[in-house]
């Protein structure tokens, strides 16, 4: 039983909620405990009922009190990690309306654009918001909203981010941080406030929207008597303000203003994510400009597909998840929900080079390598948002932090280590999301820099390997392919 006090990291994220219950001096994780939620629809379709979050939080909160051994009264702050974007629709009871729209939907995409256009360019929305709507951005999914159920538009009273809502049930308080913040599009990173000009575009007022909450850690109150009730913890376990998901990541991995800043992470889960803390205000169209969760801000980039799609390429031919050579002549982008970056929302999987030679094995690490390329292109731009030219020495010798499912596998660390020619490290935490929460409610309980917090506890530190040779001849086929498929459905390079 440990003596110090117990803080709560939870990630919620679009399939499931894991509270990570850590030693608060030490960061030593005493349980996780877990529960799963639905995600329905069809198509470009993606929605969950956001009750089953709290009902998975609460599911979740009750197993890491019984793995652990906990005391109840041990525990002293809580924080929740959510995944970005998903807008969530109450009404004035603070009760959904409708299933919340997830970040994969795909179905606003034709809003995202015609919100670009109104506003004056891609330009002009990373200038003010650091991003461009696509469809995957709150700001697209109100408007798909407002045209496709104008009733239940007319009927809400209080918009919210997933993490949003739970942090409101645990304290009562409609508030938000900086970090998800940024990634609904009607958030400036230009002046850390919502931009009126933006709101009034999407009939939107700031009285329905949660204020944002100082970066850090913020304290915003305690929990509830229903939600301690329903946690079965004391009414004194103070709440942080929370963040997304990525903004998370990078605190439990100590990235931030007090630890490392310019140093790139590659996530590889559903999604493939690659993002960086630095102190330069991203304004580049081919990024999301986000805040970070301390202030600084969190370039970043996200593909749809990668440890999903890959899983279900290898599926389709039969093999285990590992059992792939490299490509050879074969071209596999797994595009299977369309794309994000690059923006190509309506496309599908493309396979191309394939030859009597060509053998299942090489099929699956075609498609490990679409994947990766698409995310590792990514990742340069990341860095030439931190200041850095990608393929200087400086750069290149700078470790990719790989975190998320795909770390884990042979064939996802073989593939990025042969393909970005940069030294990896693998941190050994695996559940870095929940570790930077329980760092956020660390801080909230007693005002430590969560980034310096996370840093202490070691988290991000982890295995080791050098650069391998970069395979220059399969990056230059398969961004080619990329480049191609964006000109023969957009028309542009």
């Amino acid at each position: 039983m440990p003596h110090n006090p117990v803080v709560i990291g939870v990630d919620s994220s679009t399939q499931s909620t894991k509270a990570l219950f850590a030693d608060a001096a030490t960061g030593r994780t005493l349980a996780v405990g877990r529960a799963p939620h639905r995600v329905d629809g069809s198509g470009g379709a993606r929605e969950s009922d956001p009750e089953q979050w709290w009902q998975a939080l609460c599911e979740a909160v009750a197993a890491g009190l019984k793995e652990s051994g906990v005391a109840a009264s041990a525990v002293a702050g809580i924080a929740v990690a959510g995944q970005q974007h998903g807008l969530v629709v109450l009404d004035r009871d603070r009760r959904p309306l409708r299933p919340a729209l997830l970040w994969n939907d795909t179905r606003s995409a034709p809003q995202a654009a015609a919100l670009t256009a109104e506003l004056g360019g891609p330009m002009a929305w990373a200038a003010r918001t650091g991003s461009v709507p696509v469809a995957a951005v709150t700001a697209a999914k109100w408007r798909w909203l407002v045209k496709n159920e104008p009733s239940t538009a007319a009927r809400c009273a209080a918009v919210r981010l997933p993490h949003d809502f739970l942090t409101e049930r645990l304290a009562g308080v409609a508030v938000t941080d900086p970090g998800d913040a940024s990634g609904t599009g009607w958030y400036s990173t230009a002046t850390g406030a919502y931009d009126p000009e933006i709101l009034q575009l999407l009939g939107l007022d700031a009285s329905s929207l949660p204020e944002p909450a100082p970066a850090g850690g913020s304290r915003v109150g305690t929990l509830t008597p229903s939600a301690a009730e329903a946690l079965g913890l004391p009414g004194t376990v103070a709440v942080a303000a929370g963040t997304g998901d990525n903004m998370s990541a990078a605190v439990g991995l100590g990235l931030g203003g007090a630890g490392l800043l310019d140093h790139p992470v590659l996530s590889l889960g559903t999604s493939g994510t690659v993002f960086a803390a630095t102190r330069n205000r991203p304004a580049d169209p081919a990024l999301s400009g986000f805040a970070s969760a301390d202030g600084y801000y969190l370039p970043l980039a996200c593909t749809l597909n990668c440890t999903l799609a890959v899983d279900r390429i290898a599926a389709l031919l039969g093999l285990d998840r590992d059992d792939a050579a490299p490509g050879g002549e074969a071209v596999l982008l797994p595009y299977l929900d369309g794309e994000r970056t690059p923006d190509l929302p309506s496309a599908s999987g493309l396979l191309t080079g394939l030859r009597h030679a060509t053998t299942p094995q090489q099929l699956l690490g075609a498609a490990y390598e679409g994947a990766a390329v698409t995310v590792l292109r990514a990742l340069d731009e990341v860095l030439r948002a931190c200041g850095l030219d990608p393929a200087s020495p400086q750069a290149l010798a700078r470790p990719l932090r790989l975190i998320g499912g795909g770390a884990q596998g042979r064939a996802w660390v073989q593939t990025v280590r042969r393909l970005s020619g940069r030294p990896l490290v693998i941190p050994a935490a695996t559940e870095l999301v929940a570790v930077g929460a329980a760092a956020l409610a660390a801080s909230a309980a007693t005002g430590t820099d969560p980034v310096a917090l996370a840093g202490h506890w070691g988290a991000g530190r982890g295995r080791e390997l050098p650069p391998l040779e970069r395979d220059l001849a399969a990056w230059e086929r398969i961004g080619a392919t990329i480049d191609a498929a964006g000109a023969a459905l957009f028309g542009r390079a």
